[in-house]
């Protein structure tokens, strides 16, 4: 919760606005818990913590010259205990503070920078600062921005936890979010009741790691993990959606599955499938049901990996130092499996510890080879497609003049070891086949919605090692 106060009067509370949070506070704190006591309570105690009251009586437990506060963090003294960490500063004539989780005992008080709620705080209070900051000349502009304010800190604190602190960027959607659930039935993840068309947009996003070595003696490494992105814009305090996600016939299934807390209930079976285990027969293969009442805004319905049989790319690549250049070959060949239609894919070929590239002769099969600016970055641009035979190949002799402070550096990719990284994203594609069916969408509301459903492959730490140098083995477990 946060407070803002002028010397006498509180002028804003959202005191109790989150219980989940006070009993996630008893739960960590335990014994050493101290109840949040009411706000006049509050702010007489934090006033005579700031000196703002009595600060001619001399108290020892607040003014004695041992007791130094070199932060903006106090220990505030109340009926219940001593209430800490309060972290509260003035600014134009305004006090703004708030009482952060700790996620431990607090006897003893664990250091402040182990508290991450701290620097949650402060990024939050700062947000409201910012938000009320331009209005302060004007009084009845100041008292319709605090009176918005509740409204707004149910979007940035839906519950509790700050996820968005820019304040005044929600300001222009404060008018479509009701101040408290008229329905008590609302689950506290919907922070707001929408109005207007239903629609829901489902968008799968799958990624591929990758790392391949050309070599006999050490096994290439790859791992698909996905993500499944909603945004359900439905009318009604508590909506029941159901969602399905599908597998081709010969498609692997999805494993190390992780839902969403607004799931209402899945089959036990469906997150027993682990990837630590050997696949068997009996393996879960789908359809992968969801019923679920969605928040207001976009979430992750569930996250999984997956056990593919091939990498999207296989490629390899080779460096040879001979004399005062480099000689260098690239070859990549596309799964036939794999959708030919990339929104983007290159590769980008970097040196390190070296100078900048003086001279540069080469040759590929396919695409256009580019210089960064930098002169330290070779960038091959593959395009859309690969062409019919799904295979493209570059060749080439590199130089290099005197290395300088600009030019990349890296203690593990010395001498001939090195690797060249992939880019690419295939829109409408997954890995594994995964795909939601637009009719077997059920949405347990009035209206008939408007369902769209996307789905795209993304590269993420795709690496060909320089199979004629050993591979580091940092590199090598990367995966594991």
């Amino acid at each position: 919760w946060e407070k803002m106060c002028s010397i006498k009067m509180l002028i804003f509370s959202c005191r109790r606005r989150y219980p989940t949070v006070e009993v996630r506070a008893e739960t960590f704190n335990e014994s050493t818990h101290v109840p949040v006591p009411s706000d006049s309570a509050f702010l007489k105690a934090l006033l005579f913590e700031l000196r703002l009251v009595d600060d001619h009586v001399f108290v020892e437990h607040r003014d004695t010259c041992t007791r130094i506060n070199h932060s903006s963090v106090y220990s505030v003294r109340t009926e219940g205990g001593d209430l800490w960490p309060v972290l509260a500063f003035q600014k134009s004539g305004l006090i703004y503070a708030c009482l952060p989780l700790v996620e431990e005992t607090l006897e003893p008080r664990p250091p402040l920078l182990t508290v991450s709620g701290l620097s949650q705080g402060l990024a939050l209070l700062l947000g409201i600062v910012d938000y009320l900051s331009s209005s302060r000349k004007n009084e009845a502009e100041m008292s319709a921005k605090i009176s918005q304010l509740r409204t707004l800190l149910l979007q940035a604190c839906p519950l509790g936890t700050p996820l968005n602190t820019n304040i005044r960027s929600l300001n222009s959607s404060f008018d479509d979010i009701q101040e408290m659930p008229t329905d008590e039935n609302q689950p506290a993840w919907r922070s707001n009741t929408y109005k207007g068309k239903p629609q829901v947009n489902v968008c799968i996003t799958e990624k591929v790691k990758c790392m391949q070595y050309d070599k006999r003696d050490v096994v290439d490494t790859w791992q698909v993990y996905g993500a499944v992105n909603c945004k359900c814009d439905i009318e009604g305090s508590a909506p029941n959606v159901t969602l399905s996600l599908n597998l081709p016939t010969n498609g692997p299934p999805l494993q190390d599955i992780v839902v969403h807390h607004c799931v209402t209930s899945v089959d036990p079976a469906m997150l027993m499938s682990s990837s630590v285990e050997p696949l068997d027969d009996s393996v879960y293969n789908g359809p992968y049901k969801f019923p679920f009442i969605p928040p207001s805004d976009s979430f992750n319905l569930c996250y999984y990996t997956s056990q593919v049989p091939v990498p999207p790319i296989l490629g390899c690549y080779q460096l040879i130092e001979e004399e005062s250049q480099l000689k260098i070959t690239v070859n990549l060949k596309l799964h036939e499996s794999i959708k030919n239609s990339f929104e983007y894919c290159e590769v980008r070929i970097p040196f390190f510890n070296r100078g900048p590239i003086a001279q540069l002769e080469y040759k590929v099969s396919y695409g256009q080879l580019d210089l960064s600016r930098e002169k330290s970055l070779l960038v091959w641009v593959i395009g859309q497609k690969f062409p019919k035979s799904l295979e493209v190949s570059l060749t080439g002799t590199v130089s290099f003049g005197t290395a300088g402070k600009e030019h990349p550096t890296d203690y593990v990719c010395t001498g001939n070891t090195a690797y060249v990284k992939l880019y690419f994203r295939i829109p409408d594609f997954t890995l594994t086949g995964c795909y939601v069916d637009q009719h077997s969408v059920q949405i347990f509301a009035p209206g008939k919605p408007k369902i769209t459903a996307s789905r795209e492959l993304i590269s993420s730490d795709y690496y060909l090692w320089n199979s004629k140098a050993p591979a580091p083995i940092l590199y090598k477990t990367l995966l594991d």
